[in-house]
């Protein structure tokens, strides 16, 4: 069946079966990886996305509940000002270790400072629960979600590339 989904801001249609999940349709029909494979339970949150901004774990949502939502993936993250500042705080924090999970971390921050401009280390621990990295870069993690909640408020991020 022919599935036609906004991912990172562009229409797509994709020939699967409607119980196929997104995080298959993104990495084998589209050729977006950033969301990775980790547990299939949504217990991991290496395959988070933004749907419609919302968190979700993409290996738990099947393709035909997404409908006309908006998807966006770690590959998509640069196309919002938000989405750039907590890139640039990821690169200025130094947070990536190996790396696996951060797409997933990005995603979930990006979701929370969406709504929480001044989040709290509480904000941060709800939000981020669910996100496991197995290099311990929880504190780095923490302290750039801070960091690009600052960047976002300033306007400090203007592009792809970087801050100003």
């Amino acid at each position: 069946m022919t599935h036609t989904l906004e991912i990172n801001g562009v229409e797509r249609a994709v020939n699967v079966d409607g119980d196929t999940p997104l995080l298959w349709v993104l990495r084998d029909e589209v050729g977006l990886k950033g969301a990775k494979f980790g547990c299939g339970s949504g217990a991991c949150g290496a395959c988070t996305v933004l749907i419609d901004g919302q968190a979700a774990r993409s290996c738990m949502v099947p393709v035909s509940k997404v409908g006309a939502r908006r998807v966006t993936t770690v590959e998509g993250l640069s196309g919002t000002p938000l989405g750039r500042a907590v890139q640039q705080a990821w690169l200025d924090l130094d947070v990536v270790q190996c790396g696996y999970c951060q797409s997933g971390q990005m995603l979930s921050a990006t979701a929370l400072l969406a709504t929480h401009a001044h989040p709290t280390d509480g904000d941060i621990d709800v939000a981020m629960r669910g996100n496991l990295c197995r290099c311990g870069t929880y504190l780095r993690i923490r302290a750039a979600i801070k960091r690009a909640a600052e960047l976002h408020r300033a306007g400090a991020v203007v592009g792809a590339g970087g801050a100003t």
